[in-house]
């Protein structure tokens, strides 16, 4: 592997990298509200994969997938120095007994350039973790940490919050919710969100109403109400 390859889900070089730079930019203007629409129900995790802290920076990147056994925190640890600058953490946890991460290994992620942590389990230190400003989204935290023991292959598909992700999907993530789009989706995804923001944005609230006025009648009507 040459100095300009990723090893966070399909290496990307020279003009390639400055590329996908770009995409996640695009991304992270997106709101997970509008993606949602565009991607479907089942690239949405779950409600209980929640910012931890608030109000919460939206976050977009890669995902570099992590798997931890019960009560096991190795594997994210390591990750932490595995996976490239602007990837997103999505660790999945076999339980939220104990903690994955504390305040430390926030604040080395996040200065490594790691954009955040998705994760079904739990961290702690979170006075420290919303101090530093760093971004997760799990779901809560507990004072005991795991052991460090085992430690399962990185970018093996994960699942987190009912979403399968594979890594290189890109996870955009903000108080709204947590969205994966595939990544060979991405750009027909990025398109449809971008035509739907801009048409919603050229509407005024009287004619949004209208519309929506419109089309709440018409579904009332087959659905054969007359009230």
């Amino acid at each position: 592997m040459n100095d300009d390859e990723q090893s966070s889900g399909g290496g990307a070089t020279g003009s390639g990298r400055a590329d996908e730079d770009r995409t996640y930019d695009a991304f992270r203007a997106l709101s997970p509200t509008t993606l949602a629409e565009a991607v479907g129900r089942a690239q949405v995790m779950d409600l209980d994969i929640r910012p931890l802290w608030g109000p919460a920076p939206r976050i977009a990147g890669p995902a570099f997938t992590v798997r931890c056994p019960a009560g096991d925190q190795l594997g994210l640890h390591a990750a932490i120095y595995r996976a490239e600058p602007g990837s997103v953490l999505v660790v999945e946890a076999a339980d939220a007994r104990y903690a994955l991460a504390g305040g430390n290994v926030c604040a080395i992620a996040q200065r490594r350039g790691i954009a955040g942590f998705v994760m079904n389990g739990a961290i702690r230190d979170i006075a420290e973790v919303r101090a530093s400003g760093f971004p997760v989204y799990a779901r809560g935290v507990v004072p005991l940490p795991g052991n460090k023991k085992t430690v399962e292959p990185f970018n093996e598909p994960v699942r987190v919050g009912g979403v399968i992700v594979h890594a290189g999907d890109i996870v955009v993530a903000d108080e709204e919710g947590v969205v994966v789009v595939p990544r060979d989706r991405a750009q027909d995804v990025l398109t449809a969100a971008r035509l739907k923001t801009a048409k919603e944005e050229a509407l005024t609230l009287d004619e949004w109403e209208a519309d929506h006025r419109a089309r709440i009648e018409k579904s009332l009507g087959e659905a054969g109400f007359s009230g």
